[in-house]
């Protein structure tokens, strides 16, 4: 009997741990940024926000099963429909709310490598519904929406963590979002796959450094709310990581002989740089990648 009673007590005590979990993680965090900006967190790519008098303009909207609960974040907030949506990059956890959000009215806009890049996926998935969520309009290099007494600058940053990332700058505000062009915090993933590149991704941040200044707030792709100074760090430790490992490139080194040098990213580890989506071995691989690519 008292077996029974242990064995009850342990399930009770395990199904509430879960259900607090499950709890946990039904709450989105919306971090107000300015006045009327706004960056949501959650499952995937950080979300941006402007809420004013024109209506609602968005960044990104995560997953697809993230969907319905980020439109009642919003909802809760303010009960207009979003109005316009700009997709940072083509990959799920920033696009794919997309189908949902256009069937509420919402206008999507990308640059014009996202919109092909996600039309391959629908034409591989044969899913003619999910045309539906592609972007309605596409840029090659930048587009400015005056909005809620903002002028909102989008701008195309070349090869960095895709072929076709964006940045939105909030230009009266002084907010920008960067995309995945910004991790805070933690390694980035450079997606070589999709035509990132280590040196593009730097030079796409040497960009946004030049564009700010040091009271711009910095809503990055993923990570907690940043600044430039924050920007600047990566840039600098992504420059710093490149060079070391090309003259250990140079000299022939293996890849295998350089995930065994700790010094290289020692002082970035000690930070919690590795502990992120991206770890130390998965970032020296793809500097290490992207130079034999070359």
């Amino acid at each position: 009997m008292k077996i029974l009673k242990l064995t009850t007590t342990m399930f009770l005590m395990a199904a509430i741990s879960v259900f607090a979990q499950e709890k946990k993680t039904e709450t989105q965090n919306l971090v107000q940024v300015t006045e009327h900006i706004y960056m949501l967190q959650d499952k995937g790519g950080n979300i941006g926000l402007s809420f004013g008098d024109d209506g609602i303009f968005m960044i990104d909207d995560q997953f697809d099963r993230n969907i319905e609960k980020t439109q009642a974040t919003i909802a809760s907030k303010d009960k207009q429909q979003v109005q316009f949506l700009v997709n940072t990059h083509h990959h799920g956890d920033h696009t794919g709310g997309n189908l949902a959000m256009a069937k509420t009215g919402t206008v999507i806009f990308s640059q014009e490598n996202v919109r092909k890049r996600l039309q391959k996926t629908v034409e591989d998935s044969k899913d003619m519904d999910l045309s539906k969520s592609l972007p309605m309009v596409t840029f090659t290099e930048d587009m400015t929406f005056h909005y809620n007494g903002d002028a909102i600058f989008v701008f195309h940053v070349h090869n960095a963590h895709t072929d076709g990332d964006a940045m939105v700058y909030f230009m009266n505000s002084n907010v920008i979002h960067t995309g995945d062009v910004f991790f805070n915090g933690r390694y980035p993933f450079i997606d070589l796959k999709s035509g990132g590149s280590v040196l593009g991704y730097a030079k796409a941040l040497s960009k946004l450094l030049m564009l700010t200044n040091k009271d711009t707030k910095v809503i990055p792709g993923h990570g907690d709310l940043g600044t430039v100074a924050d920007v600047a760090f990566t840039r600098d430790m992504l420059l710093d990581l490149h060079k070391q490992v090309s003259e250990l490139h140079e000299e022939g080194k293996t890849e295998a002989e350089i995930l065994k040098m700790t010094s290289i990213t020692a002082k970035y580890d000690a930070l919690g740089y590795g502990s992120g989506f991206i770890s130390t071995e998965r970032m020296l691989k793809t500097v290490y990648a992207d130079l034999s690519k070359k």
